[in-house]
Order: C-alpha cells, then structure tokens, then sequence
C-alpha cells in the first residue's frame, strides 16, 4: 500500500514492504519522489528523513527535469534512431519473410511482415541493440579486470528507467542499460569500469572516487557527457 506525504510542496510516496534499509528515489521524467522502507517503521520517523533529504530530493528533479529527452518513438520510416552515439534513419522493409535488423550506410533497415504491430517492430530492434551490447562488453570486462584487479562471473543487460549501470557484488555480476547501446562506445566503457570499481567499493564515497580517478581519469568528462545526451521518453509507473 503507499501512503502519502506532503515536504514542503513535494509529495512523496511512502511503501513499506519487507527491506532491510530506506530507500529514497527520484523517477523520470517529472520527478516523482518514492520511499520504500521496512514494514513497521513510523511514518513520522519517515517524513523526518525525507525531510533531511529535501536538499537532494529539489536538486534530482531539476536535473530530472532539465535533461533533454526524445520523443516517443512510433518506429516509422525515416524516424531517427541510435546506435553507438550516431544518428540513423529507421528505413522499414516489409516483406513475408524472417525478421531482420540490419545497417547500411546511414540506415537501419528493419525487415519485418507487412501486417507487424509497433510493439513488434520495437521488439525486435530492442532484441539487436542486446545482441551489439552481448558483443561489445566481453571484451571490456576481459580488458579491465585486469587493470582493476576484479573478477567478473556474470554480465547481463536489461532496461533500467534510473541508472545506467548497477552491481550485485556478492555475486560478482554487473548489469548495463540497454539504452547504453545508443550512446557512445566510451560512454558504455565508463558505466562498465564504475560497477566493476563497485566490486571494490560498494559507496560512492572517497575511496570510490579515487579508484576511479586512478582507473579512468577522464571519467568525470563521460559522466557529464553521458547525463548530457538525451534520454528515452518515459514516463514511470509504480
């Protein structure tokens, strides 16, 4: 169930379900705020930490709020799409035969039947943006396990509305965004080497930032690119 609570002129969602910690979070694109604590904590003890947070809370929504997004894509001919930060046109093949994504040139061609619907054709450029990701990560995770000094045991990629990377370091497994394919090569290499630095620093505190520092210098420059480039539309549901 969530309850309700007003900071200021914010409203924050408030759901207590079986977690061990509170965690507070900002969500796409307008900036709604939502607290998920351990069932049994007073909710008076709740609005006191979102209000020790407020700071945090304003400066997420101006950023969330500030950064440029693209339109919904409908996946229509000549509709700009992405692949490793350069701008294509979507050229549709239709034709009675397997589907297919494929590049030439300054186009993506996607051929697919006649009668497909919009949430196909999504489909299956979502299922070849994975395939580019599945092809480009082994070969970083290879190159930096050896520079920072971590073993790796599992990759995966999936759709994320909030983060661009994450990790489980008692698994040793890293995930990726799958918009990451869109941007940049050296954008996917910076959000690779930040969760392999997580699986020696699990806070983004002091020690974090000097491994990074060390590792990748020019990460502060990625970062700020990364935040810069536009983003899906989308709009969060609970």
């Amino acid at each position: 169930m969530v309850t309700r609570v007003v900071i200021g002129d914010i409203p924050v969602d408030v759901v207590l379900k079986d977690i061990r910690n509170i965690h507070l979070s900002v969500h796409p694109p307008a900036g709604r705020v939502r607290l998920s604590a351990p069932v049994g904590m007073d909710i008076d003890t709740l609005r006191l930490y979102a209000i020790s947070r407020l700071g945090w809370i304003k400066k997420q929504q101006r950023k969330l709020r500030g950064q440029e997004r693209e339109t919904p894509r409908e996946y229509l001919n000549r509709e700009s799409h992405y692949l490793w930060g350069k701008r294509y046109l979507l050229k549709i093949v239709e034709r009675e035969a397997p589907s297919a994504v494929d590049v030439q040139h300054s186009a993506i061609l996607l051929y697919i039947r006649p009668d497909a619907s919009q949430e196909k054709k999504q489909s299956l450029l979502d299922a070849w943006y994975r395939k580019q990701l599945k092809a480009a990560i082994p070969d970083l995770i290879a190159l930096w396990e050896k520079r920072v000094g971590v073993r790796v045991n599992e990759f995966g990629i999936k759709k994320m509305k909030t983060k661009w990377g994450t990790c489980n370091p008692d698994a040793r497994r890293i995930w990726v965004n799958l918009e990451l394919a869109k941007k940049p090569k050296e954008c996917l290499e910076y959000i690779v080497v930040h969760e392999m630095v997580h699986l020696l620093e699990h806070h983004h505190n002091e020690r974090f930032i000097a491994l990074m520092d060390d590792m990748l210098p020019k990460w502060h420059s990625l970062r700020d690119d990364l935040n810069r480039l536009p983003v899906k539309h989308e709009e969060w549901e609970y």
